[in-house]
């Protein structure tokens, strides 16, 4: 079966198992564990930071920044379909009872005028703008990239009222391999960053928040207080940073098999791709073959290709690092296959 659900969906190699056996640890909360210490102290160097914290997850992660950035009734600035406001429950609500002002966007990019407009002014009737929120790569687009550009005139807008800026980098290293860009390069125009080990980077468990040392001390206490204190932690860091370390050459390969994908797809009759294809995700429309994306996703099934409907008519297709040339060709073949039994 190829998997191409999510880029969460792979397994530790055997050097991140050696790791996770060979790792020295001790008590997280107390601050104690040598692994974790080493991980955090290697991703603030990386991001640019001052230090990092290890979470349990992306989602950990982007609300522990809310909670420990904001106040109750507070509203953060998000494009309307960002990971945060689609895909975590609520959240930023049931936890930190802030609310979100949702604005369209472009691939993730808010018009900057638009930003600046929502921008609440000092009014008894008004929630105060707490936190601007970016999310690169962007996922509901399809692994879209925010340019340097963009993310530098959100900071300046931020930078002039006062507003911090969060980045949901669950998949920065895409972004940063697609573009050439350093991880700390994109990461400067931000506050605090989130990205995540257990996606593109293929360690099993993890996320990673970033930001100066007063904010990430903050929020220590707000992991702490969601059950986020973890113990002998080192085995799950260790193989992290073994990912990190090893270098991202890897990501480049996941990116040119989901064109390779694109391309193929694009072929099929009554399939085109909706996305410009700039990292690890292809988004394909099915309308025009008269069935759901819940129909392909049901016969790709049978045909040994995984993948996950992402709209009425939208199916999402991921690369990662377990999947190899011979992989691919073979989920070309079974989505071909799956286009032959479904053709309208």
């Amino acid at each position: 079966m190829i998997d191409l659900r999510s880029d969460t969906v792979t397994r530790p190699t055997p050097g991140m198992r050696q790791a996770m056996a060979d790792a020295l640890v001790g008590d997280d909360v107390y601050e104690e564990d040598p692994a974790v210490n080493e991980l955090e102290a290697y991703c603030a160097r990386l991001t640019g930071k001052e230090a990092a914290l290890f979470v349990t997850s992306g989602t950990q992660g982007n609300q522990v920044a809310v909670l420990t950035h904001m106040r109750q009734g507070e509203e953060i600035i998000m494009d309307d379909r960002a990971h945060v406001f689609l895909y975590e429950g609520g959240a930023t609500a049931a936890l930190a009872g802030v609310q979100s002002r949702t604005l369209p966007s472009e691939k993730g990019q808010i018009a900057i005028d638009d930003i600046a407009a929502a921008v609440r002014m000092s009014d008894v009737h008004f929630p105060d703008t707490g936190l601007i929120w970016l999310e690169n790569t962007h996922n509901k687009s399809g692994g879209s990239v925010l340019s340097p550009d963009y993310m530098a005139k959100v900071a300046d807008l931020a930078k002039e009222h006062q507003i911090p800026v969060h980045m949901d980098g669950a998949r920065l290293f895409n972004a940063s391999v697609a573009t050439g860009i350093p991880v700390s390069e994109i990461a400067k125009h931000t506050t605090t960053v989130q990205f995540c080990l257990s996606k593109g980077l293929g360690a099993p468990v993890g996320s990673i928040l970033a930001g100066d040392r007063a904010f990430i001390e903050r929020a220590r206490k707000w992991r702490k207080r969601l059950g986020g204190g973890l113990r002998q932690a080192g085995v799950l860091a260790a193989p992290a940073l073994l990912a990190l370390k090893n270098g991202f050459n890897f990501i480049e390969t996941d990116h040119d098999h989901a064109k390779q994908l694109a391309r193929a797809v694009s072929e099929l009759d009554g399939f085109y791709i909706e996305n410009t294809v700039e990292t690890n995700m292809v988004l394909v429309n099915t309308k025009e073959t008269g069935k759901t994306s819940e129909d392909w996703v049901a016969e790709m099934k049978r045909q040994g290709v995984l993948a996950v409907p992402y709209g009425p008519y939208t199916i999402r297709l991921t690369t990662h690092r377990d999947l190899d040339q011979t992989a691919i060709k073979d989920a070309i073949s079974g989505i071909t296959k799956a286009r032959h039994q479904l053709k309208g």
